[in-house]
């Protein structure tokens, strides 16, 4: 699989204006095994983005993790976006750890493509989940995510 993470990345801005609001940063799309996909995305330590202790709100980490989840699902499915929109289902997440300062979400897919695909092309709509981690610059997990998506076929 042949990802151009430019594309990606502006692809997701552009849809999602929200996501350039808050200066969300596109690090990394990369393959993974059996045509996965890996997505690291990075939220600045913006004040007027803080919480009450200094550190990024909790809807902004989660916009992130969403962010980047997003980006995996256009990147893994953009070859459908014809024929298929994906949508976020549900999403749960974990705080972990206050994090303070710039944040990073890594984004994996977590189910192979190909499987996805083939219930698309069997007339199912088919779900897939995203699994999410921030991480502080240094390091520390601060909070995970999980997000399953769907594509929804065009009507």
């Amino acid at each position: 699989m042949t990802i151009d993470s430019r594309q990606v990345a502006a692809g997701l801005l552009d849809a999602v204006p929200f996501a350039r609001t808050l200066g969300i940063e596109f690090v990394e799309v990369a393959p993974e095994a059996e045509g996965g996909v890996r997505v690291v995305a990075r939220l600045p330590d913006t004040p007027a983005q803080h919480n009450h202790l200094g550190g990024p709100h909790a809807g902004v980490m989660f916009t992130l993790g969403e962010s980047a989840s997003g980006a995996v699902a256009l990147a893994a499915f953009g070859e459908v976006l014809d024929r298929a929109v994906p949508l976020p289902v549900t999403a749960s997440i974990h705080f972990r750890k206050v994090a303070m300062g710039p944040v990073l979400a890594t984004a994996r897919l977590g189910r192979a493509p190909a499987e996805v695909l083939a219930e698309l092309d069997a007339g199912r709509r088919p779900e897939f989940p995203i699994e999410v981690e921030i991480h502080t610059e240094d390091g520390t997990l601060t909070s995970s995510l999980t997000l399953i998506w769907t594509l929804r076929p065009n009507r």
